[in-house]
């Protein structure tokens, strides 16, 4: 039986693949988990922020910021505090041990898409931004 893959599911193919190639790559690099370092970039964009608000902006379950959370507090890259006026809300702010950390994980970061980017040209980098930014929109869409 032949089995042929029409061009989009090719392009599925591949970028599943590149996902899966990234991750690893990137933690190797950075020696940071790619869903930490967003985590510790989110919260270098804001003084304070919910942990739920947190989780949703990096689209991961509850059970997974709280353990990464743990993790990175437990480092003194984070600080968790209840609020007082609503015990079930925790607020998560970067402490200045994960600020210093964060400066250093982004030149690793940036070492990294270099790399990864090498030889594309500014046009090229501009399409596929463009193309990325279109994909995500028609899967939020979708």
């Amino acid at each position: 039986m032949n089995c042929s893959f029409s061009d989009q599911e090719l392009i599925l193919h591949l970028l599943k693949g590149l996902s899966n190639q990234i991750s690893p790559k990137f933690e190797r690099c950075t020696g940071i988990s790619s869903t930490r370092y967003e985590l510790l970039f989110q919260l270098y964009r804001t003084e304070e922020i919910s942990q739920s608000t947190l989780q949703k902006a990096i689209n991961i379950d509850s059970a997974a910021i709280t353990r990464h959370l743990k993790l990175l507090e437990a480092e003194g890259m984070v600080s968790r505090r209840r609020n007082p006026s609503d015990n079930r809300v925790t607020f998560v702010r970067l402490t200045e041990e994960g600020r210093s950390h964060l400066i250093g994980f982004k030149k690793e970061q940036v070492s990294f898409v270099n790399q990864m980017l090498h030889d594309f040209k500014k046009e090229e980098l501009e399409a596929l931004t463009d193309m990325l930014n279109r994909m995500k929109k028609n899967i939020v869409d979708y």
